[in-house]
């Protein structure tokens, strides 16, 4: 019996993913999780509770986006419009997978892809309000400075995933800033513009810069819903008969 390529392409991402599921194992400092305990008061308290799925549209960059993520248990899909056509990236908790704008089915089985797209899920469904949901380590990292104002810093790394250097500010314990440095070359992500959507409020704007980035990048988010994640979403669609 012979097994198509599309398939063979998931399973090896299948086993890729279980390689780096232990590469970080759960320490949440009690330093850092008093920051995480105030941002998340600050921002919604137990609102974050109610959330079952978090749909967003926007534009990224000057391209319309579209994305779902799961803050129950890792999920993230992201289609971005480009100039070549649909693009479309997710990830189901145990493997990353891609559509092409040529319509190219393709994934990556690199752990260091893998690993960076399971934080860009967690980060994405702000999982470090959910610790007993999602194992981290975090470390409170003092406190730091930015353009006069005073920020907590905590460095949190989901298990599986890459760290994140993540800025609270102290007067709003809000989140201000994000730092990743899992590329080698720093990008740096300032989020402003918060709103209360519902129960909780997040932030509108992005902009993102560093990186192999030859100027900043502005996400705005037009629309957000919290509603229920489908799972099937996060998976690629079964093959055709």
């Amino acid at each position: 019996m012979s097994i198509s390529p599309l398939r063979q392409l998931l399973a090896a991402l299948v086993v890729a993913a279980f390689c780096i599921g232990g590469a970080a194992q759960a320490q949440n400092s009690p330093a850092a999780q008093r920051v995480l305990d105030r941002a998340r008061a600050a921002s919604g308290g137990g609102g974050w509770n109610l959330l079952r799925g978090l749909h967003e549209v926007g534009q990224d960059g000057g391209e319309r986006y579209e994305r779902w993520v799961d803050p129950l248990r890792y999920g993230a899909r992201t289609e971005t419009m480009t100039a070549a056509g649909k693009h479309v990236q997710a990830y189901n908790g145990a493997a990353e997978w891609r559509i092409l704008a040529n319509g190219v089915i393709t994934g990556s089985v690199d752990p260091a892809v893998v690993a960076r797209v399971r934080s860009d899920a967690f980060f994405s469904a702000y999982a470090y309000f959910y610790p007993s949901r999602f194992d981290i380590r975090s470390v409170h990292l003092g406190v730091r400075h930015s353009q006069g104002r005073p920020f907590d810093v905590l460095r949190i790394q989901p298990a599986g995933g890459k760290p994140r250097d993540l800025w609270f500010d102290r007067a709003t314990g809000l989140l201000g800033v994000v730092v990743d440095d899992a590329s080698g070359a720093s990008m740096t992500t300032e989020l402003s513009d918060y709103r209360r959507i519902g129960p909780v409020r997040v932030p509108f704007r992005f902009k993102t810069y560093g990186g192999d980035l030859t100027r900043p990048q502005e996400r705005l988010v037009e629309r957000i819903d919290f509603i229920a994640a489908d799972r099937s979403k996060f998976s690629l669609p079964p093959p055709k008969p």
